[in-house]
């Protein structure tokens, strides 16, 4: 397994990827619409396959990541690659990290905290929103909970 940045491998693989995980490559979120293809991030590759990835974007001294997938869970490829993205942004002084995450996204929620992140904000509704914009959002997500609101996230760097 090699970490690569996202602008070192060919972007029709990242789009695959995005394809296969999301059914898109693209994300809308309260924070923005993204063409998840086209942002910086990191990607694991095994044998010539992608099996992580992340994204983000940065505004001011803010790093956000857009999104997290690992395609073997368990095996320390989603912390590594938020290790990346924290190294690089201590690296660059950078302020915090920060994400948004659904509400039925109980996984991420464990994650993330697990790794020293903290709900900031409830964004009420946010998924409703979003549904006008990109209308293939599902209703109900993980365990059977109605997809609504958003959660963010944050971890300060000091």
């Amino acid at each position: 397994m090699k970490t690569y940045k996202t602008e070192d491998l060919p972007k029709e693989k990242i789009i695959e990827f995005f394809k296969m995980h999301w059914g898109t490559q693209e994300m809308v979120i309260s924070s923005g619409v993204y063409d998840c293809s086209t942002l910086d991030g990191f990607a694991i590759v095994k044998e010539n396959d992608i099996i992580g990835l992340v994204t983000y974007v940065i505004r001011g001294h803010e790093c956000e990541i857009i999104s997290l997938d690992s395609i073997e869970e368990g095996k320390g490829i989603g912390t590594s690659l938020v290790k990346e993205v924290e190294t690089l942004a201590f690296e660059k002084k950078w302020k915090s990290v920060k994400l948004i995450t659904t509400n039925d996204n109980l996984l991420a929620l464990k994650f993330y905290q697990k790794r020293g992140f903290v709900i900031s904000r409830v964004i009420n509704n946010a998924v409703e929103k979003a549904r006008k914009l990109k209308p293939e959002i599902p209703l109900v997500g993980n365990d059977g909970i109605p997809i609504r609101d958003e959660i963010e996230l944050i971890k300060l760097l000091d």
